[in-house]
C-alpha cells in the first residue's frame, strides 16, 4: 500500500527536522537505489541508480523467483601534509540491496544486464507456467 509523501518512514524525522541536530543524519534508505520499472510488454526493464559505484562492486542473484540485487563499496582517502602528519583521514564500506520478485519461471540465462554511467539496466522476460499437457494413464489389468 503506498502512502502520500506526506507520511514519513521514521517518526523521528519531523523531530530532527524541527530540532535541525547537526549529529544526526537525515539521508534516508530510500535515497540509495533508486529504481524504477518499466513494463514492455513482453518483459519489464529495471533501471537502478548506483552512483559512484563500479560495475565489479554490483552483484546480481536469481533465487525461488527473487532477483536480489547487491551493491557494496569501499573507499578511503587520505591526506597528508608535507612532513607526512595525516591532516584528515576517512573510510567508508557500506553495503546496500534490494530484491524484486520476477516469477519462479525466470532463470539467470533469461535476464540481462548491463551496467553503465552509475546505472544498472536489467531485462527480465515475463515467463509463465507453461500448461503441462495432461497424459492418460491406464492401469494394467491382470486376468
Amino acid at each position: 500500500m503506498l502512502f502520500p509523501s506526506v507520511f514519513r518512514n521514521n517518526f523521528f524525522d519531523d523531530f530532527n527536522d524541527f530540532m535541525d541536530f547537526p549529529t544526526v543524519s537525515k539521508t534516508s534508505t530510500s535515497a540509495l537505489m533508486k529504481s524504477d520499472v518499466r513494463d514492455a510488454g513482453d518483459h519489464f526493464d529495471l533501471f537502478m541508480d548506483l552512483p559512484g559505484f563500479k560495475k565489479e562492486d554490483v552483484k546480481l542473484q536469481l533465487k525461488d523467483g527473487v532477483l536480489k540485487v547487491e551493491a557494496t563499496t569501499n573507499s578511503e582517502k587520505d591526506e597528508k601534509d608535507d612532513a607526512g602528519a595525516y591532516i584528515r583521514r576517512e573510510r567508508f564500506q557500506g553495503t546496500c540491496t534490494r530484491s524484486f520478485y520476477v516469477g519462479e519461471y525466470v532463470t539467470e540465462e533469461d535476464i540481462k544486464a548491463k551496467f553503465a554511467n552509475g546505472v544498472l539496466e536489467v531485462t527480465v522476460p515475463k515467463k509463465e507456467a507453461k500448461p503441462q499437457i495432461e497424459e492418460n494413464r491406464y492401469i494394467a489389468i491382470e486376468g
